[in-house]
């Protein structure tokens, strides 16, 4: 298992994190890169198209983080969605993995690898097994199942490119 520190390069680098994710207001991903060792993963969210192409130019970057895809409850009411048109079309313009981030269910996720995103970024996914009044073996029952169903729409899709 690989962990993925969230905004603070300080802290991945702390405890030997195998990366560091970078919010969109972070600095260049080239800044970040002079100051990690080699092989750190290091991602960047972007919520527009644009950001890609500037983001690939300055180069650097192992993957996007793109969304809100989809209308989540971990956002406030009125929270700008991209939605799944977007998020194939950020797919499209670059060559970066992009993980889809926002409102996912294990449909949804299954739809925005149809739109080409190579895996999600989730919290309300992965929690909810966690939320339910039940013994620690059903609930982990219930992850292991969660990430099983979400390979499987991944791989089906990468088997119908």
């Amino acid at each position: 298992m690989r962990v993925l520190v969230n905004d603070r390069v300080d802290v991945a680098l702390a405890t030997g994190a195998a990366g560091v994710h970078l919010p969109s207001t972070a600095p260049a991903v080239a800044v970040v890169r002079r100051l990690v060792p080699d092989g750190l993963l290091v991602g960047r969210s972007v919520h527009v198209g644009d950001d890609v192409r500037e983001i690939e130019r300055q180069g650097g970057c192992d993957y996007l983080t793109f969304g809100t895809v989809f209308p989540s409850a971990g956002k406030p009411k009125g929270h700008a969605v991209a939605g799944v048109e977007a998020l194939c079309r950020v797919c499209a313009s670059t060559s970066l993995p992009v993980l889809a981030i926002g409102g996912l269910t294990v449909p949804l996720a299954a739809e925005a690898a149809r739109a080409g995103a190579a895996g999600v970024a989730a919290i309300g996914l992965f929690a909810d097994p966690w939320r339910h009044e039940s013994r620690d073996t059903d609930r982990t029952q219930r992850l292991v199942e969660t990430v099983a169903t979400l390979r499987a729409a991944f791989a089906a899709v990468a088997g119908n490119i």
